[in-house]
C-alpha cells in the first residue's frame, strides 16, 4: 500500500541511537555500520516520534510503496525483547556504592550502558565532565585488574578496528565535540591492529579541536602493561 513511512538518511545519520529510543514500536535499529536504519516497515506506524530528537535531521517523511503498519507484529515482537528494549542501544547510568577496599579489584566498576563505539549515543548525558576510556575489547580480557585500574571513574568505551572494520575517528569526534570531556586514556593491546583504535582517538582529538589530555596505555598479550 501507499503510505507515509520514515526515511534515514545515512550521510547525515550519526549513530546516536536517540530515534531508537524515541521508537516505541521498536521500528529502528543500529545497523553494523553504526548507523541507524529501519527494521521493518510493518513496525513504523509513520506518526514520527523518532523525528524530533534527531540531532542531524537525518530523518524525514516519505510517501512510498509499504507494508501496513501491523500493530500485533509490533507487539509480539515487544515480549519477544527485554521490557526497556533492546539493552545494547538503550543509555543508562549504573549507579554503584563503593565496595570494601579489599573487594574493589573484584567489583564491577562500569558506570554506564552502552559501552560498544558504534552503539553509545553520541550525546549521552553520563560524557559531561566525564574521563573517558577507548579502549580495545581484548584488553579486558588480557589485563587482570582492568576495572579497578582503567574502568574506575571513567565512562568506558570498548571496540575492534579489525572486527569492526570501521573507523572509530567520526563518532569519536562527534562525542568530543559535544560534551565537555575532561580526559582520554586509550589502552590498547601490543597487537598492530591494535594500532586502529589508539589513531582514531588521535585523529578525534585533532579534528575536535580541543585540547585535552590524553594518554595511551598497552597490554601484551600475556597480560601486562607495558607502560
Amino acid at each position: 500500500m501507499l503510505r507515509q513511512i520514515i526515511k534515514i538518511d545515512k550521510e547525515k545519520c550519526n549513530g546516536c541511537g536517540l530515534c531508537v529510543s524515541a521508537c516505541n514500536e521498536g521500528a529502528i535499529g543500529i545497523a553494523e555500520d553504526g548507523k541507524a536504519e529501519l527494521l521493518r516497515d510493518d513496525y513504523c506506524d509513520g506518526l514520527g516520534n523518532c523525528l524530533p530528537v534527531c540531532p542531524t535531521g537525518a530523518i524525514s517523511f516519505e510517501e512510498r510503496e509499504a507494508l501496513a503498519f501491523d500493530e500485533s507484529a509490533v507487539q509480539e515482537n515487544m515480549e519477544q525483547t527485554l521490557p526497556c528494549g533492546c539493552p545494547g542501544t538503550h543509555s543508562k547510568v549504573i549507579e554503584r556504592k563503593d565496595p570494601a577496599p579489599q573487594a574493589q579489584a573484584a567489583a564491577s566498576q562500569l558506570s554506564q550502558w552502552p559501552v560498544q563505539i558504534k552503539l553509545v549515543p553520541v550525546n549521552a548525558p553520563y560524557f559531561n565532565g566525564a574521563n573517558l576510556l577507548v579502549a580495545a575489547d581484548c584488553s579486558a580480557y588480557a589485563y587482570g585488574n582492568f576495572h579497578a585500574d582503567f574502568i574506575r571513574n571513567r565512562v568506558t568505551l570498548i571496540g575492534c578496528p579489525k572486527l569492526d572494520d570501521c573507523d572509530y575517528s567520526e563518532k569519536l569526534t562527534a562525542i568530543i565535540e559535544t560534551n565537555d570531556i575532561k580526559s582520554v586514556t586509550v589502552v590498547r593491546m601490543e597487537v598492530p591492529c591494535c594500532g586502529g583504535i589508539e589513531k582514531a582517538v588521535i585523529e578525534a582529538l585533532k579534528n575536535s579541536g580541543k585540547m585535552i589530555p590524553w594518554q595511551v596505555v598497552t597490554i601484551s598479550t600475556d597480560g601486562r602493561r607495558l607502560d
